[in-house]
């Protein structure tokens, strides 16, 4: 999946970005469920089952809308006694949500395309067909293309995942393309291969989206970014080294903490702060970063460590 945590491209208020979030989501969902609309209605009078296999998909990407916007509402309450961090973590959950629909279209898009291949109908108005394909590769596509930004600018892996999501359903619209075109050439199984070529397509993103997911429920970040704030770290006057860095993902924002020794002249309080708002210029969408700094561990004449 695609992803960008550049300073220069975060958002660091976590309101703001919650904001965006929501905002993109609004905007998205409207946009794939008229997609979807008018689709089912060529659907309907066509007998298209590539097209009804990628207008469920299409469906089932904006209904993942939904869950994302309930979980960007909660994140934004305040932590309280019973859930001390916060509800970030609800996007995250989200995900999980997100796993279960696109795992549900791949089946029923598999179904309808097994029972269309047993079970031979004619196709009408191909022409539609073709047309309601190229609809949906430009609906989905205008929403990737848009979740991602967002996404990329927030933070948000759920949010990322969607608009790739999209993108992949995009691609699947033309696959529906090509089954219309290959029904005029005369190969009316064309139909029916095709929907099951777009069941297969499903399942191989619900591959990468488990992985995704499970990995943000697992507490997993992206390398880099502990190369970010280590690179941070070191750069901090009174820092000798770095024993640990921690970092997780609650939702769209970061939090972590840094064990450090410092050299034997500095200030131990005073470093471990400079370290802080290190870390937080480095990695703009930290929300909670803290440092502890300790002497630094030295071998004496004897061979045994003490701290200065």
């Amino acid at each position: 999946m695609p992803h960008s945590h550049d300073a220069a491209d975060a958002i660091d208020d976590a309101m703001e970005a919650s904001s965006a979030g929501v905002r993109a989501l609004k905007i998205s969902l409207v946009i794939l469920l008229a997609t979807t609309a008018l689709q089912a209605i060529v659907v309907a009078f066509s007998g298209s089952v590539a097209l009804l296999a990628d207008t469920v998909h299409n469906l089932s990407d904006a209904l993942t809308a939904v869950p994302l916007w309930i979980a960007f509402v909660l994140g934004r309450r305040a932590a309280s006694r019973r859930y001390t961090y916060g509800l970030g973590r609800a996007e995250d959950l989200a995900g999980l949500f997100i796993v279960f629909v696109v795992a549900l279209s791949a089946i029923v898009a598999a179904w309808q395309a097994i029972d269309r291949m047993l079970h031979p109908q004619p196709l009408h108005n191909l022409g539609w067909v073709i047309a309601a394909g190229v609809i949906g590769f430009a609906g989905n596509e205008i929403v990737a293309v848009y979740r991602i930004r967002v996404g990329k600018r927030i933070g948000s892996a759920a949010l990322v995942a969607d608009g790739v999501h999209a993108r992949t359903d995009g691609f699947t619209s033309l696959a529906v393309v090509l089954g219309g075109i290959g029904v005029l050439l005369g190969f009316p199984l064309a139909d029916p291969i095709v929907g099951l070529v777009i069941a297969a397509a499903i399942f191989v993103l619900l591959i990468g989206t488990v992985r995704s997911v499970g990995r943000r429920l697992l507490d997993g970040v992206e390398p880099e970014l502990v190369d970010r704030a280590e690179h941070a770290l070191e750069h901090v006057e009174g820092i000798a080294r770095i024993d640990r860095v921690r970092l997780r993902w609650v939702g769209h924002r970061l939090q972590g903490d840094a064990l450090v020794a410092v050299k034997a002249d500095a200030d131990a309080e005073a470093s471990a702060l400079d370290a802080e708002r290190s870390v937080r210029a480095h990695l703009r969408n930290v929300d909670d970063f803290v440092v502890t700094a300790r002497g630094l561990r030295m071998l004496d004449d004897r061979g045994e460590t003490h701290t200065p």
